[in-house]
């Protein structure tokens, strides 16, 4: 393994009813990446006529959420009020801040014909005097998020700024998340501007001084090694970091915290069915024994 490399993180698949989820954070061996705190990789599967995905209504507390669709569709629904389908290249920036509930389902009219679903869901944490901020949703589309092409690359920026690339997302702490594509024989430089870096295989392979990296690999690059990416057939890549996270975060079911107390209280306050409602749902996902 490279010395520019300090960590490859693999994934476990686990199912959630309709398709598989491979997730990369939180790990025993690295619990955050930059401000990342979760990385989940949603299929790639095909969901037949009759199917289609229902994650009935949970909270969330002191994080924020994207979902980036290569295929598919999904429909977001939150205690906000917004109802919003997430599509491909679109970004869902969901900030529960003090406490938010949504919904993630499919829309009838797919459940009907059957789809393709492919796409990454991450969690990214608040700094600490931020936690308890009022929660807040935006919505970008596909078209208004920043592009361009390195060397051949091609870049999309989701969420905050590198390579000469800016989001309009409105994030709370320094971050770069891109989606890149690259031919076969592509070499990239990694950006130096953030402290913490690492990029995920999507598909294809990337190969960093003579190591090759497959599918289902988040690759950890050691702070201000200067490393380069190679793809060695057509790829799909996330590259994501950020600032180191300030202070240490406790993940529970989907409550993220500096303070362990406030975890406690999250717990309560949903058994108790205290957080906010979406309207016109009426099924919620019960508190884990």
């Amino acid at each position: 393994m490279s010395d520019a490399v300090e960590l490859v993180l693999t994934t476990n698949a686990h199912d959630i009813g309709s398709f598989e989820v491979r997730r990369a954070l939180p790990k025993r061996e690295r619990r955050h990446l930059g401000p990342f705190v979760f990385f989940d990789h949603l299929g790639p599967a095909v969901l037949k006529p009759g199917t289609g995905m229902d994650v009935r209504p949970h909270p969330h507390i002191g994080l924020s959420t994207v979902t980036y669709l290569f295929d598919g569709e999904i429909m977001h629904r939150d205690s906000l009020g917004f109802v919003q389908p997430i599509r491909p290249g679109a970004v869902n920036w969901m900030t529960a801040g003090r406490g938010i509930v949504h919904s993630e389902r499919t829309a009838p009219e797919l459940r009907k014909t059957g789809f393709r679903i492919h796409g990454i869901q991450t969690w990214v944490a608040l700094p600490p005097d931020l936690e308890e901020m009022a929660p807040g949703f935006e919505h970008h589309p596909a078209d208004t998020l920043p592009r361009g092409a390195v060397d051949g690359v091609d870049l999309v920026c989701i969420l905050g700024e590198a390579f000469g690339l800016k989001a309009p997302v409105k994030v709370h702490s320094p971050i770069f998340y891109l989606h890149a594509e690259f031919p076969a024989g592509a070499r990239l430089a990694m950006t130096d501007a953030h402290v913490e870096r690492g990029f995920y295989v999507v598909s294809g392979g990337i190969e960093v001084d003579g190591t090759d990296y497959a599918p289902g690999n988040l690759v950890v690059l050691r702070e201000g090694a200067e490393v380069t990416l190679r793809a060695t057939e057509n790829s799909t890549v996330m590259l994501l970091g950020g600032a180191k996270l300030p202070g240490e975060r406790t993940i529970w079911w989907n409550f993220v915290s500096s303070d362990k107390a406030r975890l406690e209280r999250a717990k309560a306050d949903w058994k108790a069915g205290k957080f906010p409602k979406v309207p016109d749902e009426s099924e919620f996902i019960p508190l884990p024994d």
